[in-house]
């Protein structure tokens, strides 16, 4: 599978953006869903992850609250909706997918990770 995130670019603190991840193929719906994000100098950091059937999310406790992961299997595509941002989520959002055994399961390692996208630059400004 290959994966294309778009949506991000410069916000003010306190504003929003959405990412979205489009996937090619035909077995998106068998692909669990992730979210990370990194700055230079540093790991790359879970943000938020989604099962198969998308009834299954996870946040990190960072982002809880504000970020939330959801996604449109019709439309190959997952999305991050990021609300009242802060500049501390300045980074380089990537969208990942990983085929799983059972359709509500979530991953959260990046090792776990088949499949990445290219990343797309989230810059909040205070």
């Amino acid at each position: 599978v290959q994966l294309q995130a778009s949506g991000g670019g410069l916000v003010q603190a306190g504003g929003y953006l959405r990412l979205s991840c489009a996937a090619s193929g035909r077995t998106f719906s068998r692909y669990a869903m992730g979210w990370f994000r990194q700055v230079p100098g540093k790991e790359r950091e879970f943000v938020a992850g989604i099962s198969v059937s998308g009834d299954s999310t996870k946040h990190a406790d960072s982002v809880k609250g504000r970020f939330t992961i959801a996604r449109d299997n019709a439309k190959n595509t997952v999305y991050l909706q990021m609300n009242s941002l802060k500049p501390e989520d300045t980074a380089v959002y990537y969208c990942a997918a990983r085929v799983v055994d059972f359709p509500s399961t979530v991953v959260q390692s990046a090792r776990l990770y088949a499949y990445w996208g290219q990343g797309t630059q989230v810059t909040v400004s205070s």
